[in-house]
């Protein structure tokens, strides 16, 4: 039985960001759109916060094996309570949920497949952030290679204690003020997945800078890098899980199982702007119309509010089915690939149904600036974590794998 019930602690969390979502994120979202950046002074103050609501005091429980005091005989609720808070801090401003410290896209590799050293050592340098802020990243895509990611190109070699990468990376969020990366590389490419291994470069590694900063539509607040490595040296024992994870396609299902993890984040960020929209384009029409009027086009605007929120509500409803999974240690990689697929659509459908539904002033930045943004914003989140188009390969892979066990 799935069971979406938040708990006490989650509905006070819930509660608690979006009424700061609403009284001090949200005013500010513009600036830090006009400006590009969000204050570092604001990130740490609300990443204090954000930690001391949610009573940890160990940001490595999160990214570890969960609450260490908590009852073994119920499942974590992690991804549950990301998949809430979110939703939430999207819905306030989708930059700042992309751009608080850390580890960032970064974690659940390593969460997945580290090594316990690998864990203590690379998760630990987030455990006392009150003076400086500190990032992770993940660094996958590839000016050749984002969608098909088997097409990688970045290389490793073994040389004595170290590998040799050498490549380039792009569209990382938060790449160039991360203290460590992710990386993906393959020893040869015509292995394809086989040939994959994930390494943890460290910022300052000889040989590993960042490139240009990305110009962007939207999300224009959130820092997107691109990241280039030439003979950067790394450490043998920065080979994400040890050599031993690598004799199959390890490195390739590394990559996989992260996705199964982000995607549902990325459907619930998805859903938050949507409902931002939709929330908007609804008082909208309570203030400018009187949809009991028995008015065709009246009754044309309910249906498509109607429309609207029951494909969000769909959405969520899909994502925290993800979640759950995830939280159950089942495998979710359909249902993943799904939640992210239905809630960037849907999202999307709902930032161009309220621009319409406002009329001539929704496109018009001056009047209806935050409806503007989140038309800019939304786009990218049909996009990034596999494209749309890629969800639906996965999907109708996992759907006919299915019908084969009939």
């Amino acid at each position: 039985m799935i069971d979406f019930e938040l708990n006490t602690q989650q509905r006070m969390l819930k509660e608690a960001l979006h009424d700061m979502g609403k009284s001090v994120i949200r005013p500010q979202s513009l600036g830090w759109d006009r400006q590009k950046t969000i204050d570092l002074a604001f990130l740490r103050n609300f990443y204090m916060m954000s930690q001391a609501l949610r009573g940890e005091n160990n940001p490595m429980e999160d990214f570890n094996e969960g609450p260490k005091n908590r009852d073994p005989g119920k499942p974590v609720q992690t991804n549950r309570t990301a998949a809430m808070g979110a939703e939430e801090l999207a819905w306030a401003d989708a930059s700042i949920m992309l751009s608080l410290p850390g580890p960032g896209l970064g974690g659940p590799p390593i969460r997945a497949s580290g090594t316990p050293e690998q864990k203590e050592r690379f998760f630990s340098i987030f455990r006392d952030m009150s003076d400086e802020l500190r990032w992770g990243a993940y660094g996958l895509t590839e000016p050749g290679a984002g969608s098909d990611v088997a097409a990688i190109r970045t290389s490793c070699k073994r040389d004595g204690d170290a590998y040799i990468l050498n490549g380039r990376k792009c569209y990382i969020t938060m790449g160039g003020r991360a203290s460590w990366v992710v990386i993906f590389a393959t020893v040869d490419p015509a292995l394809g997945r086989a040939g994959h291994r994930a390494f943890v470069v460290e910022k300052g590694t000889p040989g590993f800078f960042v490139g240009k900063i990305e110009e962007k539509m939207g999300l224009r607040a959130n820092e997107t890098a691109e990241l280039v490595l030439e003979d950067c040296r790394v450490p043998a024992a920065n080979l994400l899980g040890g050599e031993e994870k690598y004799q199959t396609k390890e490195g390739f299902m590394t990559a996989m199982k992260t996705f199964d993890n982000t995607r549902p984040l990325v459907a619930a960020m998805a859903c938050g702007i949507g409902r931002a929209a939709y929330e908007y384009a609804r008082d909208f029409v309570k203030d400018n119309y009187v949809l009991g009027r028995p008015i065709p086009r009246y009754s044309a605007i309910a249906e498509r509010l109607a429309r609207v929120g029951r494909n969000l509500e769909a959405a969520r409803i899909l994502t925290w089915k993800a979640v759950w999974m995830a939280d159950h240690h089942l495998p979710n990689a359909k249902e993943a690939s799904m939640s992210k697929a239905l809630a960037g659509q849907a999202a999307i459908w709902a930032c161009i149904e309220a621009i319409e539904i406002c009329g001539a002033h929704g496109t018009l930045a001056e009047d209806h600036a935050l409806l503007e943004k989140w038309f800019r914003d939304i786009k990218v989140y049909d996009i990034f974590e596999g494209t749309g188009q890629i969800q639906r390969i996965v999907i109708s892979k996992r759907l006919l794998t299915d019908l084969r066990a009939f």
